[in-house]
């Protein structure tokens, strides 16, 4: 407000208003100011890989990607019913761009969120339970009303890291959402995680509340355009 005010002394610019004119006109200023940057924290702290825009998503027939479903997705009523999203498909057909412009989308409307790559998040966890910073960090991984989990399942999972994917999901389950993008198809999921019952545990509290993307197609990288 006070820069404002000053720019405005300095073109005077201030006679053109009346006082409650000129008031609003200040007060609009302030919230735009801390609008962005609430959203710039936001974005920083998700760590996002890539400029995702849901504006640049292509809907072609060959993608399988539905306009009037994405176009719910975006809404991002799915975050507010707590339910998750997850993205199947080969190699190069954009799922972790359509994670991505997601993610963005909810945090230019004020959600937080954060991006991890499975097997790196698995690997960083796995050092937090040696230097005693696990529950921190679990915490800091619960406190996203959205996470995105990308290349979930690209190798088998040994104990370790079923027990960090379980807690993960545990601790948000009914109380965050979850995107996941994959090349594995969920049917292949149970086998990858492994333990049958821990398998079970995370499959029913990550599946049953989601929304399913397939893609296909062939890979978008081949041609250098934007999903």
């Amino acid at each position: 407000m006070a820069n404002m005010h000053r720019q405005n002394l300095a073109n005077n610019l201030c006679r053109k208003y009346t006082v409650d004119e000129y008031l609003a006109l200040l007060t609009d200023c302030e919230w735009e100011d801390r609008e962005n940057k609430k959203t710039a924290r936001l974005m920083q702290k998700a760590s996002f890989k890539q400029q995702a825009s849901v504006e640049d998503i292509i809907f072609s027939e060959n993608r399988n990607l539905d306009k009037n479903m994405f176009g719910r997705l975006i809404t991002l009523q799915f975050i507010d019913q707590k339910e998750n999203l997850i993205i199947t498909g080969p190699s190069g057909v954009g799922k972790s761009y359509l994670s991505e412009a997601i993610g963005r989308q909810a945090c230019l409307r004020g959600y937080s969120a954060i991006y991890h790559v499975t097997a790196r998040l698995f690997n960083k966890m796995k050092l937090a339970k040696v230097d005693g910073t696990y529950i921190k960090e679990l915490k800091k991984i619960s406190s996203a009303k959205l996470l995105l989990l990308d290349d979930f399942g690209l190798q088998s999972m040994d104990n370790t890291s079923r027990e960090v994917l379980m807690d993960i999901i545990d601790e948000r389950h009914t109380k965050s959402s979850t995107i996941i993008s994959s090349q594995i198809p969920v049917s292949a999921w149970y086998d990858i995680i492994g333990e049958s019952t821990i398998a079970d545990a995370i499959l029913d509290r990550l599946v049953n509340s989601s929304h399913r993307i397939n893609l296909s197609g062939e890979s978008l990288r081949k041609g250098m355009i934007k999903q």
